[in-house]
Protein backbone atom coordinates (compact mmCIF):
# COMPACT_ATOMS: atom_id res chain seq x y z
CA UNK A 1 0.00 0.00 0.00
CA UNK A 2 1.32 3.24 -0.71
CA UNK A 3 2.20 5.10 2.07
CA UNK A 4 0.55 8.69 3.33
CA UNK A 5 4.02 10.25 2.00
CA UNK A 6 3.76 8.83 -1.10
CA UNK A 7 -0.18 9.94 -1.89
CA UNK A 8 1.13 13.92 -1.12
CA UNK A 9 4.01 13.36 -3.43
CA UNK A 10 1.72 11.88 -6.61
CA UNK A 11 -1.07 14.78 -5.81
CA UNK A 12 2.14 17.51 -5.33
CA UNK A 13 3.10 16.37 -9.15
CA UNK A 14 -0.45 16.11 -10.90
CA UNK A 15 -0.97 20.19 -9.04
CA UNK A 16 2.45 21.12 -10.98
CA UNK A 17 1.71 19.45 -13.95
CA UNK A 18 -1.14 21.59 -14.29
CA UNK A 19 0.08 24.70 -13.08
CA UNK A 20 2.68 24.20 -15.60
CA UNK A 21 0.03 23.59 -18.17
CA UNK A 22 -1.84 26.39 -17.36
CA UNK A 23 1.12 28.71 -17.34
CA UNK A 24 1.98 27.44 -21.02
CA UNK A 25 -1.13 28.77 -22.23
CA UNK A 26 -1.37 32.45 -20.60
CA UNK A 27 2.15 32.90 -22.11
CA UNK A 28 1.47 30.84 -25.22
CA UNK A 29 -1.72 31.80 -26.38
CA UNK A 30 -2.39 29.05 -28.48
CA UNK A 31 -5.41 27.24 -27.55
CA UNK A 32 -4.56 24.27 -29.89
CA UNK A 33 -1.11 24.07 -28.52
CA UNK A 34 -0.24 20.14 -29.24
CA UNK A 35 0.10 18.58 -25.49
CA UNK A 36 3.44 16.16 -25.22
CA UNK A 37 1.61 14.28 -22.67
CA UNK A 38 -1.10 12.88 -24.47
CA UNK A 39 -0.63 10.07 -26.79
CA UNK A 40 -1.64 9.50 -30.21
CA UNK A 41 -4.86 7.00 -29.07
CA UNK A 42 -5.84 10.21 -27.12
CA UNK A 43 -4.70 8.78 -23.74
CA UNK A 44 -2.93 11.46 -21.39
CA UNK A 45 0.64 9.63 -19.75
CA UNK A 46 0.72 9.97 -15.95
CA UNK A 47 3.77 7.87 -14.73
CA UNK A 48 7.29 7.69 -15.83
CA UNK A 49 6.94 4.49 -16.63
CA UNK A 50 4.89 5.15 -19.52
CA UNK A 51 6.67 8.36 -21.12
CA UNK A 52 9.29 6.00 -22.85
CA UNK A 53 6.20 4.70 -25.69
CA UNK A 54 4.96 8.48 -25.88
CA UNK A 55 8.56 9.81 -26.34
CA UNK A 56 8.89 7.22 -28.83
CA UNK A 57 5.46 8.37 -30.61
CA UNK A 58 7.10 11.91 -30.75
CA UNK A 59 10.20 10.93 -32.45
CA UNK A 60 8.70 9.19 -34.97
CA UNK A 61 6.12 12.00 -35.84
CA UNK A 62 9.39 14.38 -36.30
CA UNK A 63 11.52 11.35 -38.13
CA UNK A 64 8.66 11.32 -40.68
CA UNK A 65 7.44 14.94 -40.96
CA UNK A 66 10.52 17.19 -40.50
CA UNK A 67 13.72 16.10 -40.35
CA UNK A 68 13.88 12.56 -42.11
CA UNK A 69 14.72 8.95 -41.57
CA UNK A 70 18.43 8.15 -41.75
CA UNK A 71 19.20 4.60 -43.25
CA UNK A 72 22.32 3.97 -41.15
CA UNK A 73 23.70 3.98 -37.51
CA UNK A 74 27.32 3.83 -37.09
CA UNK A 75 28.23 2.10 -39.79
CA UNK A 76 29.85 -1.08 -39.80
CA UNK A 77 33.59 -1.03 -40.30
CA UNK A 78 33.98 2.67 -39.25
CA UNK A 79 37.27 3.28 -38.26
CA UNK A 80 38.09 5.60 -35.53
CA UNK A 81 42.00 7.03 -35.82
CA UNK A 82 43.93 9.35 -33.97
CA UNK A 83 45.92 11.60 -36.44
CA UNK A 84 47.60 13.68 -33.29
CA UNK A 85 48.34 13.44 -29.55
CA UNK A 86 49.74 16.33 -27.88
CA UNK A 87 50.05 17.02 -24.61
CA UNK A 88 50.24 19.86 -21.99
CA UNK A 89 49.53 22.64 -25.14
CA UNK A 90 47.81 25.32 -23.80
CA UNK A 91 50.67 26.33 -21.31
CA UNK A 92 50.33 22.46 -20.06
CA UNK A 93 46.22 22.87 -19.40
CA UNK A 94 45.16 20.78 -21.96
CA UNK A 95 45.65 17.79 -24.05
CA UNK A 96 44.57 17.43 -27.20
CA UNK A 97 43.85 14.84 -30.01
CA UNK A 98 42.56 15.01 -33.47
CA UNK A 99 41.00 12.27 -34.74
CA UNK A 100 39.48 10.99 -38.16
CA UNK A 101 35.91 8.60 -38.74
CA UNK A 102 36.03 6.80 -41.69
CA UNK A 103 33.62 5.05 -43.01
CA UNK A 104 31.81 3.59 -45.96
CA UNK A 105 28.29 2.66 -47.89
CA UNK A 106 27.02 1.77 -51.42
CA UNK A 107 28.21 5.18 -52.36
CA UNK A 108 31.75 5.05 -52.10
CA UNK A 109 33.54 6.06 -48.50
CA UNK A 110 33.48 9.23 -46.21
CA UNK A 111 34.82 10.65 -42.96
CA UNK A 112 35.16 13.82 -40.43
CA UNK A 113 37.81 15.05 -38.52
CA UNK A 114 37.59 15.89 -34.61
CA UNK A 115 39.28 18.08 -32.72
CA UNK A 116 39.41 17.36 -28.49
CA UNK A 117 40.68 19.72 -25.82
CA UNK A 118 40.67 17.45 -22.62
CA UNK A 119 41.74 19.52 -18.97
CA UNK A 120 45.02 17.58 -17.53
CA UNK A 121 44.61 18.32 -14.68
CA UNK A 122 41.86 16.08 -13.50
CA UNK A 123 41.42 13.48 -10.53
CA UNK A 124 38.38 11.35 -12.69
CA UNK A 125 36.66 11.59 -16.34
CA UNK A 126 35.17 15.21 -17.10
CA UNK A 127 31.94 15.89 -19.10
CA UNK A 128 32.75 17.12 -22.64
CA UNK A 129 30.96 19.82 -24.97
CA UNK A 130 30.82 18.94 -28.55
CA UNK A 131 30.02 21.83 -30.78
CA UNK A 132 28.56 21.50 -34.03
CA UNK A 133 30.68 23.76 -36.01
CA UNK A 134 28.41 25.65 -38.70
CA UNK A 135 30.89 28.18 -39.56
CA UNK A 136 34.26 27.93 -41.11
CA UNK A 137 36.48 25.54 -39.42
CA UNK A 138 39.88 27.65 -39.79
CA UNK A 139 38.70 30.44 -38.17
CA UNK A 140 36.14 28.98 -35.58
CA UNK A 141 38.09 25.57 -34.12
CA UNK A 142 41.32 25.81 -35.05
CA UNK A 143 43.16 23.07 -33.12
CA UNK A 144 46.52 25.16 -33.03
CA UNK A 145 44.80 27.94 -30.97
CA UNK A 146 46.41 30.39 -33.21
CA UNK A 147 43.00 31.67 -34.06
CA UNK A 148 40.64 31.46 -31.34
CA UNK A 149 37.37 32.58 -31.73
CA UNK A 150 34.58 33.46 -29.02
CA UNK A 151 32.18 30.80 -30.98
CA UNK A 152 34.44 27.68 -29.07
CA UNK A 153 36.38 29.26 -26.68
CA UNK A 154 38.10 26.46 -25.48
CA UNK A 155 40.68 28.03 -23.18
CA UNK A 156 37.65 29.28 -20.75
CA UNK A 157 35.48 26.26 -20.69
CA UNK A 158 39.17 24.10 -20.08
CA UNK A 159 39.50 26.49 -16.97
CA UNK A 160 36.07 25.45 -15.70
CA UNK A 161 37.18 21.81 -15.89
CA UNK A 162 35.14 20.60 -19.15
CA UNK A 163 36.60 19.06 -22.31
CA UNK A 164 36.16 20.46 -25.56
CA UNK A 165 35.01 19.08 -28.86
CA UNK A 166 34.53 20.03 -32.40
CA UNK A 167 33.67 18.95 -36.14
CA UNK A 168 32.65 20.55 -38.73
CA UNK A 169 29.21 20.05 -40.26
CA UNK A 170 30.29 20.49 -44.04
CA UNK A 171 32.64 17.40 -43.31
CA UNK A 172 29.34 15.72 -42.90
CA UNK A 173 27.51 17.07 -45.41
CA UNK A 174 28.25 20.44 -47.03
CA UNK A 175 25.23 23.21 -46.69
CA UNK A 176 23.65 23.38 -50.38
CA UNK A 177 21.28 21.47 -51.99
CA UNK A 178 22.68 19.50 -54.92
CA UNK A 179 19.73 17.00 -54.81
CA UNK A 180 21.86 15.03 -52.17
CA UNK A 181 24.39 13.84 -54.25
CA UNK A 182 27.14 14.62 -51.92
CA UNK A 183 28.21 14.20 -48.28
CA UNK A 184 26.72 11.17 -46.35
CA UNK A 185 23.76 11.13 -48.34
CA UNK A 186 25.77 10.23 -51.35
CA UNK A 187 27.34 7.38 -49.22
CA UNK A 188 24.58 6.00 -47.60
CA UNK A 189 21.93 6.38 -49.68
CA UNK A 190 20.92 3.51 -52.50
CA UNK A 191 22.37 4.58 -55.66
CA UNK A 192 19.97 4.92 -58.45
CA UNK A 193 16.78 4.44 -55.95
CA UNK A 194 14.55 7.38 -55.82
CA UNK A 195 14.48 9.17 -52.34
CA UNK A 196 11.40 8.71 -49.95
CA UNK A 197 9.44 11.64 -48.97
CA UNK A 198 10.68 11.00 -45.34
CA UNK A 199 14.49 10.44 -46.41
CA UNK A 200 17.22 12.50 -44.08
CA UNK A 201 18.31 15.72 -45.19
CA UNK A 202 20.55 17.37 -44.40
CA UNK A 203 20.00 18.53 -40.66
CA UNK A 204 19.49 14.79 -39.83
CA UNK A 205 22.90 14.44 -41.79
CA UNK A 206 24.58 16.51 -39.66
CA UNK A 207 22.73 15.00 -36.08
CA UNK A 208 24.15 11.91 -37.77
CA UNK A 209 27.80 12.83 -37.37
CA UNK A 210 27.33 14.85 -33.95
CA UNK A 211 26.57 10.64 -32.81
CA UNK A 212 29.53 9.57 -34.81
CA UNK A 213 31.39 12.01 -33.05
CA UNK A 214 29.77 10.67 -29.86
CA UNK A 215 31.19 7.09 -30.79
CA UNK A 216 34.47 8.19 -30.77
CA UNK A 217 34.01 10.57 -27.63
CA UNK A 218 33.36 7.49 -25.14
CA UNK A 219 36.32 5.73 -26.39
CA UNK A 220 38.58 8.36 -25.42
CA UNK A 221 40.35 8.27 -22.00
CA UNK A 222 39.44 11.26 -19.58
CA UNK A 223 35.72 11.32 -20.78
CA UNK A 224 33.02 11.18 -18.68
CA UNK A 225 30.84 9.07 -21.41
CA UNK A 226 27.86 9.88 -19.20
CA UNK A 227 28.22 13.77 -19.12
CA UNK A 228 28.27 14.65 -22.82
CA UNK A 229 26.75 17.86 -23.84
CA UNK A 230 26.09 18.34 -27.64
CA UNK A 231 26.03 22.17 -28.98
CA UNK A 232 24.46 24.08 -32.12
CA UNK A 233 24.33 27.69 -33.16
CA UNK A 234 20.98 28.35 -35.48
CA UNK A 235 21.17 25.45 -37.64
CA UNK A 236 23.69 23.70 -35.47
CA UNK A 237 21.01 24.58 -32.61
CA UNK A 238 18.13 22.81 -35.07
CA UNK A 239 20.65 19.58 -35.25
CA UNK A 240 21.80 19.54 -31.42
CA UNK A 241 17.79 18.92 -30.83
CA UNK A 242 17.34 16.65 -32.84
CA UNK A 243 20.61 14.70 -31.99
CA UNK A 244 19.52 14.96 -28.33
CA UNK A 245 16.13 13.77 -29.47
CA UNK A 246 17.33 10.44 -30.94
CA UNK A 247 20.53 9.76 -28.96
CA UNK A 248 20.00 9.35 -25.42
CA UNK A 249 24.35 9.12 -24.68
CA UNK A 250 23.36 13.09 -24.94
CA UNK A 251 23.26 13.85 -20.97
CA UNK A 252 22.53 17.74 -21.99
CA UNK A 253 21.13 19.01 -24.98
CA UNK A 254 22.24 22.66 -26.25
CA UNK A 255 20.19 25.04 -28.52
CA UNK A 256 21.63 28.40 -29.15
CA UNK A 257 19.68 30.68 -31.37
CA UNK A 258 17.78 27.92 -33.13
CA UNK A 259 14.64 29.68 -33.75
CA UNK A 260 12.76 28.32 -36.72
CA UNK A 261 12.01 24.22 -36.65
CA UNK A 262 14.84 24.26 -33.41
CA UNK A 263 13.43 25.58 -30.20
CA UNK A 264 10.80 28.27 -31.49
CA UNK A 265 7.54 27.25 -30.90
CA UNK A 266 6.07 26.97 -35.38
CA UNK A 267 2.11 28.43 -33.77
CA UNK A 268 2.08 32.40 -33.58
CA UNK A 269 5.73 32.16 -34.61
CA UNK A 270 7.58 35.71 -35.51
CA UNK A 271 10.18 35.65 -38.12
CA UNK A 272 11.28 33.04 -39.88
CA UNK A 273 8.62 31.08 -40.57
CA UNK A 274 8.16 27.26 -42.10
CA UNK A 275 7.13 27.95 -45.62
CA UNK A 276 10.29 30.81 -45.36
CA UNK A 277 12.47 28.14 -44.52
CA UNK A 278 11.54 25.26 -46.58
CA UNK A 279 12.35 27.88 -49.49
CA UNK A 280 15.70 29.29 -48.43
CA UNK A 281 16.79 25.76 -47.55
CA UNK A 282 14.95 23.22 -49.28
CA UNK A 283 17.94 20.52 -47.91
CA UNK A 284 17.92 21.13 -44.43
CA UNK A 285 13.79 18.44 -44.11
CA UNK A 286 12.13 15.83 -45.75
CA UNK A 287 9.70 16.34 -48.80
CA UNK A 288 6.75 15.68 -45.90
CA UNK A 289 7.98 18.55 -43.74
CA UNK A 290 6.77 21.36 -47.14
CA UNK A 291 2.66 20.53 -46.86
CA UNK A 292 3.06 22.16 -43.72
CA UNK A 293 4.09 25.46 -45.10
CA UNK A 294 1.38 28.44 -44.14
CA UNK A 295 -0.32 25.62 -41.75
CA UNK A 296 1.34 26.10 -38.64
CA UNK A 297 -1.80 25.74 -36.70
CA UNK A 298 -2.35 22.30 -38.25
CA UNK A 299 0.28 20.57 -37.59
CA UNK A 300 0.55 17.42 -35.50
CA UNK A 301 2.93 18.36 -32.82
CA UNK A 302 4.81 22.08 -32.37
CA UNK A 303 8.75 22.58 -31.31
CA UNK A 304 8.24 21.99 -27.28
CA UNK A 305 7.36 18.68 -28.21
CA UNK A 306 10.87 17.88 -29.73
CA UNK A 307 12.25 19.45 -26.42
CA UNK A 308 9.83 17.42 -24.35
CA UNK A 309 11.03 13.92 -26.01
CA UNK A 310 14.99 14.55 -24.52
CA UNK A 311 13.34 14.21 -21.16
CA UNK A 312 14.29 13.42 -18.59
CA UNK A 313 17.97 14.02 -19.79
CA UNK A 314 18.96 17.79 -20.09
CA UNK A 315 18.10 20.67 -22.48
CA UNK A 316 19.19 24.48 -22.81
CA UNK A 317 17.73 26.73 -24.60
CA UNK A 318 19.82 29.96 -25.52
CA UNK A 319 18.17 33.34 -27.02
CA UNK A 320 19.28 36.70 -28.28
CA UNK A 321 17.63 40.10 -27.81
CA UNK A 322 18.10 41.44 -31.44
CA UNK A 323 17.77 38.30 -33.04
CA UNK A 324 13.94 38.54 -34.15
CA UNK A 325 13.88 35.90 -37.00
CA UNK A 326 14.40 33.53 -34.37
CA UNK A 327 11.95 35.09 -31.83
CA UNK A 328 13.40 34.62 -28.46
CA UNK A 329 9.75 34.62 -26.91
CA UNK A 330 8.79 31.74 -29.03
CA UNK A 331 11.66 29.47 -27.75
CA UNK A 332 10.88 30.83 -24.29
CA UNK A 333 7.27 29.69 -24.38
CA UNK A 334 8.35 26.22 -26.13
CA UNK A 335 10.36 25.74 -22.54
CA UNK A 336 7.58 25.96 -21.08
CA UNK A 337 5.23 24.05 -22.76
CA UNK A 338 7.91 21.08 -22.49
CA UNK A 339 8.45 20.91 -18.78
CA UNK A 340 5.55 19.05 -17.58
CA UNK A 341 7.51 16.07 -18.63
CA UNK A 342 9.94 16.20 -16.51
CA UNK A 343 7.35 16.30 -13.50
CA UNK A 344 6.76 12.68 -14.28
CA UNK A 345 9.74 12.03 -13.13
CA UNK A 346 9.61 13.77 -9.95
CA UNK A 347 11.71 16.87 -11.15
CA UNK A 348 11.40 20.06 -12.05
CA UNK A 349 11.67 20.99 -15.82
CA UNK A 350 11.20 24.71 -16.58
CA UNK A 351 10.42 27.26 -13.75
CA UNK A 352 9.63 30.49 -15.40
CA UNK A 353 6.40 31.76 -16.71
CA UNK A 354 7.53 35.61 -17.18
CA UNK A 355 9.82 36.21 -20.20
CA UNK A 356 12.99 37.23 -18.36
CA UNK A 357 15.73 40.48 -18.75
CA UNK A 358 18.17 39.82 -20.54
CA UNK A 359 21.32 38.31 -18.78
CA UNK A 360 19.20 36.55 -15.81
CA UNK A 361 19.61 32.87 -16.81
CA UNK A 362 17.41 30.38 -15.29
CA UNK A 363 19.12 27.47 -14.01
CA UNK A 364 17.01 26.00 -11.64
CA UNK A 365 15.24 23.10 -13.69
CA UNK A 366 16.26 21.04 -15.90
CA UNK A 367 15.67 23.52 -18.67
CA UNK A 368 18.00 25.72 -18.66
CA UNK A 369 17.62 29.28 -20.60
CA UNK A 370 19.04 32.72 -20.77
CA UNK A 371 18.26 36.01 -22.93
CA UNK A 372 21.81 37.79 -24.03
CA UNK A 373 21.62 41.38 -24.94
CA UNK A 374 22.82 41.64 -28.75
CA UNK A 375 22.63 39.59 -31.95
CA UNK A 376 21.98 35.96 -33.39
CA UNK A 377 25.66 34.53 -32.39
CA UNK A 378 27.01 32.09 -30.01
CA UNK A 379 29.57 33.88 -27.64
CA UNK A 380 31.55 33.69 -24.61
CA UNK A 381 28.80 34.66 -22.53
CA UNK A 382 26.78 32.05 -23.64
CA UNK A 383 28.76 29.43 -23.20
CA UNK A 384 29.83 30.14 -19.83
CA UNK A 385 26.23 30.20 -18.75
CA UNK A 386 26.18 26.01 -20.32
CA UNK A 387 29.17 25.70 -18.18
CA UNK A 388 27.05 27.19 -15.13
CA UNK A 389 24.36 25.21 -15.68
CA UNK A 390 25.99 22.10 -16.58
CA UNK A 391 28.18 22.60 -12.80
CA UNK A 392 24.51 22.90 -11.57
CA UNK A 393 22.42 20.05 -13.27
CA UNK A 394 25.05 17.62 -15.00
CA UNK A 395 25.96 15.62 -12.09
Amino acid sequence: MRTVLQLQLQLLLQLQLLLLALASFAVSGESALPDPLVASDGKRVASAAEWPARRAELVELFRHHVYGRAPVGRPDGMTITITEAASGVMGGLADRRQLRLGWKGPGGDGGMNLVLFVPTKRDKPVGCFLLICNRPADKHIDPTREIRSPFWPVEQMIARGYAMAAFYNDDIDPDKDDGFKNGVHGVFDEPGKPRADDAWGTIAAWAWGASRAIDALIEQPGIDAKRIAVVGHSRGGKTALWCGAQDERVALTVANNSGCTGAAISRGKEGERIAKINTSFPHWFTTTYKQWNEREDQLPFDQHELIASIAPRLVYVASATEDTWADPKAEFRACIAAAPVWALFGQSGFTATTFPAPEAPIHDGRIGYHLRTGKHDLTEYDWLRFADFADRQMK
